[in-house]
């Protein structure tokens, strides 16, 4: 019986000052976050432009961190004073809690979430982790089919907010989204020509040497990132 969970935090910086600070942290923020008691993974992330691009989203920043509970995660978020120092000097900031219900593959060479007993049945908003990476000699027939594929992402009922994530570009290629319900994302993932299409392409070339797709209910959203806020 698990209770792990996981947050997301995404950053948003709106100054030339901060957003060299922020991309300094991308290394020297590493060596305080391995040393979090309670954490049991975490991955420092750039973020893409918006449509899923593989180009970086300079202003933004992401963290996933794995937690044995969600206390150790309520006592990180209230005491770590470089988490203070990130909201400090960021504009926006948006964090999602969240409990696994299922993933499938690996990151890294394992697959680091486990299956909550804490789930809501009630519940029925659910976000999904997708990560990959993407085989050298695929890269560019990859990018090149992602326009069609993330236009008809933006268009999809039900989907409430999605962002471009990774550890490098171009290479790694990650997505976190939060959709109104498992039906509204399943009709997007199944149904979808240009989704399809994307499916077919990634068995028939195996362009990935590795692959997740994790799904998550959220327990809790704070702040907003440009207007995005669960209430509305």
């Amino acid at each position: 019986m698990s209770q792990q969970v996981t947050t997301i935090t995404f950053f948003r910086f709106d100054r030339w000052s901060t957003k060299i600070w922020a991309f300094l942290m991308m290394q020297f923020a590493r060596g305080p976050l391995r040393k979090v008691k309670g954490q049991e993974r975490f991955f420092l992330m750039g973020t893409g432009k918006q449509g899923f691009s593989p180009w970086p989203d300079w202003s933004t920043y992401a963290l996933v961190q794995i937690w044995e509970n969600k206390e150790t995660a309520s006592y990180f978020f209230s005491s770590s004073m470089l988490y203070s120092s990130y909201v400090r000097k960021c504009a926006e900031l948006l964090r999602v809690s969240m409990r696994s219900i299922e993933a499938k593959g690996e990151w890294g060479g394992v697959n680091p979430f486990r299956a909550s007993s804490e789930l809501d049945e009630q519940q029925k908003m659910i976000a999904v982790i997708t990560r990959a990476t993407i085989k050298t000699r695929y890269q560019f027939k990859f990018w090149s089919a992602v326009p069609a594929v993330s236009q008809r992402v933006f268009q999809s009922l039900g989907l409430r907010f999605t962002k471009g994530i990774g550890e490098v570009p171009f290479r790694n290629m990650a997505t976190f989204s939060i959709w109104n319900s498992q039906e509204e994302m399943m009709a997007f993932a199944y149904r979808k020509k240009e989704h399809q299409t994307a499916i077919s392409m990634t068995k028939k070339l195996d362009w990935y040497s590795e692959e997740l797709f994790s799904r998550f209910q959220p327990y809790e959203v704070l702040g907003s990132y440009r207007g995005f806020q669960l209430s509305e």
